[in-house]
């Protein structure tokens, strides 16, 4: 399928991402074509590329992990869905990262949770339980990051009870593989009196689960 025909494909509002997905896994070579849609001026285009590649990145990680670097640019990019969606397909590269280029660009990444936009902060903190699983050598370094959150500065405080709560469901998926617990055990046992109930629910059903109420 041509170039613009691939593109006009994913612009149609109708159109089944993740059949396109499929279809660019079993046609690789059609990536660069999605690739360079990223920069279409077309917002249904733009955004459609980037969400056939984060379908992409969770089926055949191994297929984008040649281009890695283009995700890494987005993280810088102003457009904030974009940056979210490279925040996310980096975390799926993870699991094939075979030449620790995600080490080299941890900071960077993690520069983003401590605000001040919730949007990005919240991808990275969905990003890092899959980072940490796939990578389990950077458990402690990505639970230090998380734990930041709770002295962030978002826009708002209930922000910042978002981003908790979000970070609570991000520890309980990795928590088996982080060796200094405590910290982690304090901040969501903190979370227990907050004022949003969704942050308040996921501390209660953290502690429940693990067998940690006193």
């Amino acid at each position: 399928m041509p170039a613009s025909e691939w593109l006009q494909q994913i612009g149609k509002k109708e159109t089944d991402k993740e059949a396109i997905a499929n279809s660019v896994i079993e046609q690789p070579d059609a990536l660069p074509d999605i690739l360079e849609g990223l920069g279409a001026k077309e917002a249904r285009v733009k955004y459609g590329c980037a969400k056939v590649l984060r379908i992409i990145s969770e089926k055949a990680p191994a297929l984008l992990y040649p281009r890695f670097d283009i995700f890494v640019d987005l993280l810088d990019n102003d457009n904030s869905f974009l940056k979210c969606d490279a925040i996310y397909i980096i975390a799926n590269l993870a699991s094939v990262d075979s030449e620790d280029r995600f080490e080299k660009i941890f900071d960077r990444y993690f520069a983003l949770l401590p605000g001040p936009a919730l949007i990005a902060a919240a991808s990275v903190i969905g990003g890092a339980a899959k980072i940490a699983l796939a990578k389990p050598d950077l458990a402690e370094r990505i639970t230090n990051e998380l734990l930041k959150v709770e002295s962030a500065e978002y826009k708002t405080p209930e922000c910042r009870r978002v981003a908790l709560q979000q970070s609570i469901e991000s520890f309980d998926q990795f928590f088996d593989v982080i060796e200094h617990k405590e910290p982690v055990i304090e901040l969501i046992k903190a979370q227990l009196t907050s004022t949003r109930k969704g942050t308040r629910k996921a501390a209660e059903a953290f502690v429940a689960r693990r067998g940690l109420a006193e």
